[in-house]
């Protein structure tokens, strides 16, 4: 606790917000974070009250601030006393049902739907004591994005719980082994660096293309309506097998990335064919979220509150947008060739200063326009585009949280202008891909169906491969 108090001594000059804090927070945008642990016994709420004061409000003062305007009309963080009773939501249901998945689903839709307030930090939980096919209940955390990023918010939860096989050993996640880079000749160094550039100069100028001028098509995952944003939205899942996932990677190459990737453009090409969509027809654009930090491990709470941290909180991304691709016999096409399309992409999007180039420009219109300007130019990026997919790694071994183990875990990205939201997590040997699609206007459960149906054939095919 002394390192939290040192921590928050840094604070009482009241710092100001980040620039990307005050675009998620502004007139245009305002977009937050579900956090959802699905408990594997009866949630007990009786620790809340405890774990949040000593546990979570320490990890950092913007779970303890508000933001405010000062007298030079600049945005900062300001500390306050924090009741947590304001911020613990335990719903009520009809007694006397089996299950209630039905009812925590239209409540998980209120709460995307529903707006933080500002008059108090911008984070909330929701206990939901009832049981539903997944789980025997479900504990949620609203969280704004203007706290900071997902590896931020999702390092700062990790940081509240343990391990379920031995609480004194800490969670261990993923790791992303760097290929060890080959020795290049002067003409080869060359070849890349023109390469680079050409891709630098043509991810950036369709960047900024389909910001402003290169709206997608509507089509079965974008209706286009405007005030997207403020529509219901349904949360559903499919979770596969990270075993099954690495053996397509070793069977066709690649990485977990490219594979997943593929399996999600393959579900909403079978998707968009079902709804009787000529996918040809159309330009279907995924805006694709990625962490920018030096580093991919998530942080313990003392090194989250160093002054100086490696991975230092906040927001730390950037965006590339991805087309789907598209083929000539849509209804005959091999599963894989969308793997092998992913791959083409990523590698592609990724020879290229695309991103850092973005990230500038946005920087650069701040100071010339306001970060009020900003936001609308980063709404109408969201805006034209059919969706936005990120994710993030999850711990290998089981959480425990207060005492409750948790059997599954998810995030969802909410509050943007659009119809899709995509996000994908790995949690225990299990990758799940989680979709907030507009109520009314996408067939979640069909949507579902044929990203199951994806992965499967991918699978199968993989296995056929000779490559």
């Amino acid at each position: 606790m002394e390192k939290a108090k040192d921590q928050c001594l840094l604070w009482e000059e009241e710092p100001p917000v980040s620039p990307t804090g005050q675009y998620f927070n502004s007139s245009a945008l305002s977009v937050s974070v579900l956090a959802v642990f699905e408990s594997e016994i009866p949630i007990d709420d009786s620790p809340t009250v405890d774990t949040l004061e000593n546990i979570f409000l320490p990890v950092n003062p913007r779970f303890s601030s508000i933001m405010i305007k000062d007298e030079n009309g600049v945005t900062r963080w300001k500390k306050v006393k924090v009741n947590l009773e304001d911020h613990i939501n335990i719903p009520s249901f009809p007694p006397k049902l089996e299950l209630y998945d039905d009812y925590v689903d239209d409540y998980m839709s209120k709460i995307a739907l529903n707006q933080l307030s500002q008059s108090k930090p911008l984070w909330e939980i929701h206990i939901i004591k009832y049981p539903t096919k997944n789980a025997q209940g479900t504990l949620v955390f609203k969280l704004h994005h203007a706290l900071g990023d997902g590896f931020s918010l999702m390092g700062a939860l990790f940081s509240c719980v343990q391990r379920a096989d031995d609480p004194s050993k800490p969670l261990t996640f993923p790791s992303h082994k760097a290929k060890m880079s080959k020795k290049r000749s002067l003409w080869s160094n060359t070849i890349r660096g023109i390469s680079m550039g050409l891709n630098t100069v043509k991810d950036f100028g369709w960047s900024l293309w389909k910001s402003t001028l290169g709206e997608d098509d509507l089509s079965p995952v974008r209706s286009g309506e405007i005030g997207v944003e403020f529509r219901p939205v349904s949360i559903c899942s499919n979770e596969f097998g990270l075993d099954d996932i690495k053996r397509i990677k070793d069977k066709i190459g690649g990485t977990i990335n490219d594979v997943i990737s593929g399996v999600v453009f393959y579900g909403l090409h079978l998707y968009m064919l079902g709804c009787g969509h000529d996918t040809n027809a159309s330009k279907v654009t995924a805006l694709v979220l990625l962490n920018t930090r030096s580093v991919n491990s998530y942080q313990t709470l003392e090194e989250l509150t160093k002054p100086k941290a490696r991975t230092p909180w906040g927001n730390n991304f950037g965006f590339l947008h991805a087309t789907i691709p598209k083929c000539e016999n849509a209804k005959e096409v091999d599963p894989l060739f969308f793997v092998t399309s992913a791959r083409k992409i990523i590698k592609s999007k990724r020879s290229s200063l695309s991103v850092f180039l973005t990230g500038r420009f946005l920087e650069f219109m701040r100071k010339i326009r306001g970060p009020e300007v900003t936001a609308k130019y980063i709404h109408a990026t969201l805006k034209n585009t059919s969706m936005t997919i990120s994710n993030l790694m999850g711990p290998m071994e089981q959480m425990i949280i207060a005492g409750h183990p948790v059997k599954s875990f998810h995030f969802m990205v909410v509050g943007a202008p659009q119809s899709l939201t995509i996000t994908v997590v790995s949690y225990m040997g299990k990758l799940k891909v989680v979709m907030g699609a507009q109520q009314g206007f996408i067939n979640s459960q069909h949507l579902t169906s044929c990203m199951k149906i994806s992965f499967q054939r991918i699978l199968e095919a993989s296995k056929l491969n000779k490559t």
